[in-house]
C-alpha cells in the first residue's frame, strides 16, 4: 500500500473515530463556537477614526525658545500655514476660487436668513425657537427677527445709545441685540444673569453702559438708577402675561432721566413695513467690540473682556473645523444652548449654530438645570446637540451610575461596552448586546431621543462654578446618552475654546485635547515649581493667536502635554 493510500486510510479513521464521539455537548460547543465567531463577523466596526490621527493631534514647532515649549497648533493649521482667521464670506459676484472675507457677526445673520448657498441641503434654514415650560415651543419667523434686529438698533441709536448692556438670560432677545448692535455699530456688553444688584452696577460701571437690554424683576430699577447716574436708556423685555401693564413710566425720584420703552412697544411703534431689510454692505463701518463678563471663583470680581469682531469670527472658523466633516452642525441639527449665553463658548458654539444654518432653540432655564434629565425635560423639543455645564454632566453621570450598580446585568454589560469603546474606538451602535443595554438600562430622557453630540467646557478661573471630567466619566456619559461628547479649555481672554478633545477620541485619560485652529499654545516655565526639558514639555499655558483678546494671554495655569499632543493640566 502506498504513501497516498496510507494517509487517506488515516483520515478516513480519523473522520470516523471523530462522529463515533459526537454527542450533545459536542453539537452545544460547535454551535456555541460557531455562533460566538458569527456574532464577531457580523458586529465588527472599523475605528471611528484611524489610530494614527489620534497618536499626533497637534504639530509641535521644530525649535522651542529658551524657558518655553514647543509651539503647539492643530493638525488644521500645522506650522507655515495661518491659523484661521474668519469664516470666508462670499459676497454676490465675488470669484468662486477667491478667498472670501472674515466676515463678522453681520454676516452671520445674513447666512441664517439666507440658508445654506450649495449643495444637497441649498436653501434650506434652520428655525428658531423658544422653549416655555416642558410643552410649549415658539418658533420665530426670521424676517420678523430682522424687523426686531432693525428696529431694536435704530431706537437705541436715536436716542443716543452708544454702549448696549444685555442682562437677560438665554433668550431670542439677547441674540436679537447683539445682532442689532453689530448692524448698528454700537457697543454690546454682556452681562451674565441673575447676579445682585451691586454686581450689576459694578459691570455697568466698569464697562460705562448708557443703555440697559433687560427684562422687569431682574434688578431693582430705584437701586440701579440712584447708584449708577450714567444709565439713560432702559429697554424692557416684557413677557406676553405683563404686556398690560405700563412699563414706561419712570419712577419718582430718579429725576426722569432715562428713558424708558418696552421691546413690544418700540417695535409695534414703527410703521409695519419699517425694518425689514438688513442695512446693506456697503459703506458699513467695523462692528464695535463685544465686552463680556468672565465669572471668578466666589467672591471675586468678574474679569472684563473685550473681544473684537475678529476674535469672535475667528472662534466659531475654530469651531466649524474642530469637529469632523461628518458629524458637524448641518441645517438637519437642532442646537440647545444649556449653558449661559454670557459665557464666550457658549456664545461662540451658538453662533456657529446659526451660520451652519442649524436650528436653535433657547431655554431661559436651562443654564440653571443641574443635570439632563433637568436640560432634557421637554418632550415638545428634541435637540441633537447640546451645551451643557460639566457640573450638570457629572451630575447625571453619578445620578445613573448609582442607578446602574443596583443591577448586576447592567453594571457588567456597562463594563463590557465601555472596554469595547475603548479598544476598538468604535462608538456601538448596533448588535445584540448593544440594543439590549439601550432598552434596558440607558435612561429615557424625554427630550433626548435625537442627542448626538454634547459639548462641555472646564473653565479655568471659574472657582467652584466647573467640575472636572474624566476620560472614565465621558466615555460613560457617552453610553448613557448615546452621544459624542466634544469637552473643551476655556479661558478668559480667549473666545471660544483654547483646546478640545476630538470627538471620535474614546481612549480615557484627563486631557483636553489639541488646540483648536484660531490659537496656538506654548507652555513657558515656572521658575520652581515646573520647567520645560527636551523631554518633557510643560509651565504656564500661553495661548496666541486671532481668537485671543490683545493677541496673546497668560492663563495662570500649569499644564503638560501628552504623548499624543493633547494639552492635559497638571
Amino acid at each position: 500500500m502506498g504513501t497516498f493510500d496510507n494517509l487517506l486510510l488515516q483520515l478516513d479513521e480519523g473522520v470516523t473515530g471523530l462522529f463515533k464521539q459526537w454527542n450533545i455537548w459536542t453539537s452545544l460547543i460547535v454551535t456555541l463556537f460557531a455562533g460566538f465567531i458569527t456574532y464577531q463577523i457580523s458586529t465588527r466596526q472599523d475605528p471611528d477614526i484611524h489610530p494614527f490621527l489620534l497618536a499626533r493631534q497637534s504639530q509641535a514647532s521644530p525649535v522651542r525658545q529658551p524657558g518655553e515649549s514647543s509651539v503647539y497648533r492643530p493638525q488644521a493649521a500645522p506650522h507655515g500655514l495661518p491659523l484661521h482667521t474668519g469664516l470666508n464670506v462670499k459676497d454676490p459676484g465675488a470669484n468662486k476660487w477667491a478667498r472670501g472675507r472674515d466676515g463678522d457677526l453681520r454676516d452671520i445673520w445674513r447666512q441664517t436668513i439666507a440658508g445654506v448657498q450649495e449643495g444637497d441641503d441649498k436653501g434650506a434654514k434652520g428655525r428658531i425657537l423658544t422653549v416655555e415650560g416642558t410643552e410649549n415651543v415658539k418658533e420665530h419667523d426670521l424676517d420678523a427677527l430682522t424687523r426686531q434686529i432693525n428696529l431694536i438698533g435704530q431706537h437705541i441709536l436715536d436716542q443716543g445709545g452708544n454702549r448696549v448692556a444685555i442682562y437677560l438670560p438665554n433668550s431670542v432677545e439677547l441674540i436679537v441685540t447683539l445682532f442689532a448692535c453689530a448692524f448698528y455699530n454700537l457697543t454690546a456688553i454682556i452681562l451674565p444673569f441673575n447676579q445682585p444688584d451691586d454686581a450689576v452696577i459694578s459691570m455697568l460701571r466698569r464697562s460705562a453702559a448708557d443703555t440697559v437690554v433687560t427684562a422687569p424683576g431682574s434688578f431693582s430699577f430705584d437701586i440701579v438708577v440712584k447708584n449708577y447716574p450714567s444709565l439713560r436708556q432702559l429697554v424692557w423685555v416684557v413677557d406676553e402675561g405683563s404686556k398690560h401693564m405700563d412699563w414706561n413710566e419712570v419712577p419718582q425720584g430718579t429725576g426722569g432721566k432715562v428713558n424708558v420703552a418696552t421691546w413690544q412697544d418700540i417695535i409695534n411703534d414703527f410703521p409695519a413695513d419699517a425694518g425689514k431689510a438688513l442695512p446693506p454692505l456697503e459703506n458699513q463701518p467695523e462692528p464695535k467690540d463685544i465686552t463680556i463678563f468672565w465669572q471668578q471663583a466666589s467672591g471675586q470680581q468678574e474679569e472684563m473682556v473685550k473681544f473684537t469682531p475678529g476674535n469672535i469670527v475667528s472662534a466659531i472658523a475654530a469651531q466649524l473645523t474642530a469637529i469632523p466633516t461628518a458629524r458637524r452642525l448641518s441645517p438637519s441639527d437642532l442646537f440647545l444652548p444649556a449653558d449661559s449665553l454670557a459665557n464666550s463658548h457658549t456664545l461662540v458654539l451658538t453662533l456657529t449654530a446659526l451660520f451652519s444654518n442649524s436650528s436653535v432653540a433657547f431655554n431661559s432655564s436651562a443654564p440653571s438645570a443641574t443635570s439632563l434629565s433637568t436640560i432634557l425635560s421637554s418632550p415638545a423639543v428634541s435637540p441633537t446637540v447640546i451645551a451643557a455645564t460639566p457640573s450638570a454632566l457629572l451630575t447625571t453621570h453619578k445620578e445613573i451610575s448609582s442607578s446602574l450598580k443596583k443591577s448586576t446585568i447592567g453594571k457588567d454589560l456597562h463594563w463590557l461596552l465601555s472596554r469595547s469603546l475603548v479598544e476598538t474606538g468604535a462608538f456601538p451602535s448596533g448588535g445584540f448586546l448593544t440594543n439590549y443595554y439601550n432598552q434596558a438600562f440607558r435612561p429615557k430622557f424625554p427630550g433626548g431621543k435625537k442627542l448626538r453630540l454634547i459639548y462641555t467646557a472646564e473653565k479655568i478661573g471659574g472657582g467652584g462654578t466647573t467640575a472636572r471630567l474624566t476620560g472614565e466619566q465621558l466615555n460613560d456619559l457617552r453610553l448613557y446618552t448615546g452621544a459624542r461628547v466634544a469637552y473643551a479649555l476655556t479661558a478668559a481672554k480667549v473666545a471660544g475654546a483654547v483646546s478640545q478633545t476630538n470627538v471620535y477620541d474614546y481612549r480615557g485619560g484627563e486631557h483636553f485635547g489639541p488646540p483648536v485652529a484660531s490659537v496656538e499654545v506654548v507652555l513657558r516655565d515656572i521658575k520652581g515649581r515646573v520647567e520645560n526639558s527636551d523631554e518633557r514639555s510643560q509651565g504656564e499655558i500661553v495661548v496666541r493667536g486671532p481668537a485671543v483678546a490683545g493677541k496673546e494671554a497668560s492663563l495662570g495655569v500649569a499644564a503638560y502635554i501628552r504623548d499624543d499632543h493633547t494639552i492635559a493640566l497638571i
